[in-house]
């Protein structure tokens, strides 16, 4: 997936993919996020 120029806000569940996976997911696509947390939500 080529996400080059996009801007990624990266929420994550604490319980599956997790925010700082989410980002390094995102930037190694060539996305720039601009957000990053992990919530855990119940």
């Amino acid at each position: 997936m080529d996400l080059k120029g996009k801007r990624v806000v990266a929420i994550g569940e604490r319980e599956g993919a997790n925010g700082p996976s989410l980002k390094l997911l995102a930037e190694s696509a060539g996305a720039t996020v601009v957000f990053s947390v992990t919530q855990c939500f119940v």
